[in-house]
Order: C-alpha cells, then sequence, then structure tokens
C-alpha cells in the first residue's frame, strides 16, 4: 500500500504520531483511542505494509516504531512539491502584477 494512501485515514496519522515518540505496544496505542485493540491492529497493518512503521516482538508483545527513512522520504517529497508549487504561484503572481502594471501604464499614456 502506498504511504500516502494510508496516510489518508485521520487515526492511522495519528498511530504515527505516536509511535514516531517512542516504540509502543498495540495495548498502549489502543488505550489512546476509542477503538478496539484489533481495530489498532489493524490500522498497524496497513501503517507497517506502506512501510511507515517497523514491528518488533519482545517476548508476546509486539511493539511498533516509525520509520524515520520512510518519513523522511516522505517529508522530502512533500517539500519538494511544495517548492515547487510556491515558485509556481510566485511565477503566477510576478506575471499577475506584470500585467497590471502594464495595463496602469496604458491608463496613463491615454489620458
Amino acid at each position: 500500500m502506498d504511504a500516502f494512501a494510508a496516510l489518508g485515514e485521520p487515526r492511522r496519522r495519528e498511530i504515527l504520531r505516536l509511535v514516531s515518540a517512542a516504540e509502543l505496544s498495540v495495548g498502549e496505542i489502543a488505550r489512546r483511542f476509542e477503538v478496539t485493540r484489533p481495530a489498532i491492529s489493524q490500522h498497524l497493518r496497513v501503517l507497517k505494509e506502506a512501510g511507515l512503521v517497523t514491528e518488533r516482538r519482545n517476548g508476546t508483545k509486539r511493539l511498533y516504531r516509525a520509520r524515520p527513512e520512510t518519513i523522511a522520504e516522505l517529508r522530502a517529497y512533500l517539500e519538494a512539491f511544495w517548492d515547487d508549487s510556491l515558485r509556481s504561484l510566485k511565477a503566477a503572481a510576478e506575471q499577475e502584477e506584470q500585467q497590471r502594471r502594464t495595463r496602469h501604464g496604458r491608463r496613463h499614456e491615454s489620458h
């Protein structure tokens, strides 16, 4: 599953935020939500399949932690996307400003 698709669900984003701060068990995560442990396990499975979290067994517990390298890749992608969008917005604003100045100058010439 695609990482962006996995993060499309708000609860999964919150789970990822939690496990980016500390390694947590399913039970520790589930206590922070008003849903069942199986529901949290399902969200964790989606996050794991998307490469966003790792799972480590410690006895009978499964511990989850965010994968910083995947988070860094997503962030870099979004920053590049954001930078491209800002450049496009800047270019459009500059073009609009130039057109406004040209129109304004024509009005003064016709007087």
